[in-house]
């Protein structure tokens, strides 16, 4: 049983299962994109691919794409945030999941853009493809 102390929140976080840590992970989005989304929720699960902003920290300002998200350390791993070894190799550092926000989403998973009820970023066509529908197109035209 949990109380509310936060001795037991902080036991309770700490012990928490994978699929409930999920919603741990749960960020804010930008204002400019929350008007354009017909979702009204305030926050989503951030997902690999997504462009965040970190609003506080060290490496305040600084924006990215999601590299990774670990749910074990509850951290999100963003490409511009690196660091060096005493060898020299970069390796990226974990951001707080309530130190940044979404600027733009990664809508390439079908299943993710239905359930926020957006459009699914359009996939490239094939150049042999766009020279078919362009053939198609001046057949029917004749």
């Amino acid at each position: 049983m949990t109380g509310s102390k936060p001795r037991y929140q902080r036991y309770a976080r700490f012990n928490a299962p994978m699929h409930v840590r999920q919603h741990f992970l749960h960020v804010h989005i930008d204002k400019s994109m929350l008007e354009k989304m017909p979702v009204k929720r305030r926050a989503i699960q951030i997902a690999k691919g997504d462009t965040v902003k970190v609003m506080s920290g060290a490496k305040r300002g600084a924006t990215g794409k999601v590299v990774g998200v670990s749910l074990r350390s509850g951290r999100i791993f963003i490409d511009s945030i690196k660091k060096k070894n005493s060898k020299g190799k970069e390796f990226s550092i974990g951001v707080s999941s309530s130190n940044v926000y979404i600027t733009d989403l990664n809508l390439s998973d079908k299943r993710r853009a239905t359930a926020l009820k957006m459009k699914q970023a359009p996939k490239e066509k094939p150049a042999e493809e766009k020279r078919q529908e362009a053939g198609k197109a001046a057949n029917e035209a004749v």
